[in-house]
């Protein structure tokens, strides 16, 4: 399991234990002060260099490299770190949180700058009720709000699972994210080319993000060929054998999303315990 799980979960999923979502949490003023300065001014990160910053640190020195890269990621722990889950997961999250609202995602407000609504915010209380939702809500109305004036979208369970299906099948991998962790305020929706910590993870090696908890399998007696499982594949884990005229995952690029599945005509892929396959076990 990932050290989140063995930290804030006392080995089971720590995603999946209620009290990482409890109110109780926000009543610590530090962390309301980092939700706030999130929320409110994504252009902080834009205006920080944006995506030259990664370029910049490619650049430099392994060693220097290696030293920023360790205590940026161990901040990021501390503060706002994320791991994948895969859909079932997503069902199980909705099963104990009472609300879920739907806002813009800051990632696309800073690659994009515009708004784009990937992110989802969930509490273990009605929304009405929620402090997460009053602490979102009391932010610069510029942000929350966009040109369309929508604020925040409280969604059923049923509609959020709805929206994030379809997301899915656009190749969209989800994301349980914390405010100073262990507190898990939101589910995001990411891509390699638009949002930012998929970027820092995949292509720039400074994770921000776990591995699921899972990696994919793939029959080969079912599969057929068709490939479409790698045009939605965000870590480039699905490769394809001529000779075979089959799809092959590599399990140490795998993150275990399971979003290959949404497009498999065949139910020729499946999910397995990362801890089951040796080649991803430690590999988080």
């Amino acid at each position: 399991m990932c050290e989140f799980c063995h930290k804030h979960g006392e080995g089971q999923k720590w995603y999946l234990r209620a009290e990482n979502y409890s109110e109780d949490l926000l009543s610590d003023l530090r962390r309301r002060k980092f939700i706030q300065d999130f929320f409110r001014s994504p252009e902080q990160d834009r205006d920080s260099g944006g995506g030259d910053r990664w370029e910049k640190l490619e650049r430099a020195p392994s060693f220097v490299r290696s030293v920023i890269t360790s205590m940026g990621v161990n901040r990021q722990k501390k503060v706002h770190y994320g791991q994948v889950v895969p859909i079932e997961e997503v069902e199980r999250i909705f099963g104990f949180v009472n609300s879920v609202v739907r806002l813009p995602c800051i990632c696309r407000q800073v690659t994009v700058g515009s708004e784009q609504r990937y992110c989802y915010g969930v509490s273990m209380v009605p929304q009405e009720e929620s402090q997460f939702t009053r602490l979102l809500r009391e932010i610069d109305a510029s942000y929350l709000t966009g040109p369309n004036t929508r604020g925040l979208e409280a969604l059923s369970k049923e509609e959020a699972l709805a929206s994030l299906r379809e997301l899915e099948r656009k190749g969209l991998c989800h994301t349980v994210w914390t405010f100073v962790a262990p507190f898990i305020g939101g589910i995001c929706n990411c891509d390699r080319s638009d949002c930012e910590a998929m970027r820092a993870t995949v292509t720039h090696n400074f994770p921000v993000m776990f591995r699921a908890e899972y990696v994919a399998e793939v029959n080969p007696e079912l599969c057929n060929g068709c490939r479409q499982c790698m045009r939605v594949c965000q870590f480039g884990a699905i490769g394809y054998s001529i000779a075979h005229e089959k799809v092959v995952i590599d399990p140490r690029r795998c993150y275990g999303c399971g979003i290959c599945r949404s497009l498999c005509t065949k139910n020729a892929t499946t999910l397995a315990e990362r801890s089951s396959v040796p080649l991803a076990r430690g590999v988080w």
